[in-house]
């Protein structure tokens, strides 16, 4: 069954976080993806842009709005996903754990309803 794990935390630029503090960052994250690479469940991984390039995108009254920014009233933002295929919420869960955010922010759990791969809509069991 595929998840998403939703990496949610406080955004620094990188002169905030500091060289060392990025680079430690940094590595955390590519050992994290090697991990799951390694499992063979790693379906997909992204780091976001900072919330401040984002644009949000609503229709009101049959009109399309586009704003910029997330109109999140939160700290944290969404900095990233990773999709993973494993068997269940437990694995799901435990591969959430390892992920090197869950020290500063929250992993969002979520699994998916529908994929697709090469056009072809899948139901998510």
């Amino acid at each position: 069954m595929r998840y998403t794990l939703l990496l949610h935390y406080p955004e620094m630029s990188d002169a905030e976080l500091g060289e060392v503090s990025l680079a430690e960052g940094q590595a955390a994250f590519a050992s994290y993806a090697a991990t799951l690479q390694a499992a063979g469940v790693l379906i997909g991984g992204e780091v976001l842009q900072p919330s401040a390039v984002t644009t949000t995108v609503r229709m009101r009254d049959g009109a399309l709005q586009v704003q910029d920014g997330p109109f999140a009233d939160t700290k944290e933002q969404l900095g990233g996903t990773f999709v993973i295929d494993v068997p269940d919420l437990d694995a799901a869960i435990g591969y959430a754990r390892q992920a090197p955010s869950v020290q500063w922010g929250a992993v969002e759990v979520r699994p998916g309803a529908v994929y697709t791969v090469d056009g072809v809509w899948t139901p998510n069991r």
